[in-house]
């Protein structure tokens, strides 16, 4: 059994928060200069050279890459050897990201009650998925996420009979649907399978997957690239004034389901796509 301070969990979170405003993640950048150097409007390519601009300051002035500096969500994946001291994990892991919000200068998003909309003022309570793996380790995700893409995200619930083709077309539907809202170009995080709530949460997760990893499930592997291709054969282009980027990234996980059922879930990430990952 590994003892593991909740501070150190705190401090992680605080400092993954800021990180993750202010700096595009390498799998990012590597993927958002190839799109750089082969995008092939001259008003994409313009477009994308202002993002780069604004990626460049954000980073060297410690600023955030863009005003919603979005809703915390952290994924938890926990060591079953692993046993926390010093206090509630939970209050821990939120401490973080008001601390995070707070001291980072970060905007506060967050509302207390969906309908009344008080804000809460240091962007608590971020949203936390658990996970018990092998291992004395944890893994900590931290994807802030803007809602300019998150309102542009789906769930389908497909009859077993629409198949692969009919996963392929609500994908683009999605996309199509969010057009310039979700400020492409885009990450596009599919989960297939599970149950309506599973399903997106694997397209979410999806959106942490290095961008340019593929799956190792062969034929999820080809239906990435496609998709990736036919979104980017769509037009939308850079801020969705025309192009041939659309989107940098399609990530698709998949899961068991139901005789009877095929969901489908489609949460869409800017180009910005932020998350920030480390190991205690």
């Amino acid at each position: 059994m590994r003892a593991i301070q909740v501070t150190d969990v705190t401090d992680a979170i605080r400092e993954m928060c800021i990180e993750a405003n202010y700096q595009l993640s390498p799998d990012m950048c590597r993927v958002f200069e190839t799109a750089r150097q082969t995008e092939k409007s001259p008003l994409g390519k313009q477009i994308l050279d202002q993002l780069a601009e604004n990626l460049k300051i954000a980073a060297e002035d410690e600023i955030p890459i863009c005003q919603d500096t979005g809703m915390a969500v952290i994924f938890m994946e926990i060591g079953q050897e692993v046993h926390f001291e010093g206090g509630n994990l939970e209050d821990a892991i939120q401490e973080g990201v008001r601390r995070g919000y707070v001291e980072g200068y970060l905007r506060k998003s967050v509302v207390k009650d969906p309908l009344i909309r008080e804000n809460t003022k240091d962007n608590t309570p971020g949203v936390v998925h658990y996970s018990i793996v092998p291992g004395d380790k944890v893994k900590i995700t931290v994807a802030p996420k803007g809602f300019g893409s998150e309102n542009m995200s789906r769930v389908f619930m497909l009859k077993p009979a629409d198949g692969i083709e009919g996963v392929k077309n609500a994908v683009l539907t999605a996309v199509k649907d969010a057009g310039p809202n979700a400020c492409p170009p885009m990450v596009v995080g599919v989960g297939i399978g599970g149950t309506f709530e599973k399903c997106a949460l694997m397209a979410k997760q999806a959106l942490t997957r290095p961008a340019g990893e593929h799956s190792d499930i062969d034929y999820v592997k080809e239906m990435e690239e496609e998709l990736l291709q036919r979104i980017n054969k769509t037009g939308i282009g850079p801020g969705g004034l025309g192009g041939t980027t659309t989107a940098l990234a399609v990530n698709i996980n998949t899961y068991p389901t139901h005789i009877a059922g095929l969901p489908v879930a489609v949460n869409i990430c800017c180009h910005v796509n932020r998350h920030a990952v480390r190991e205690l």
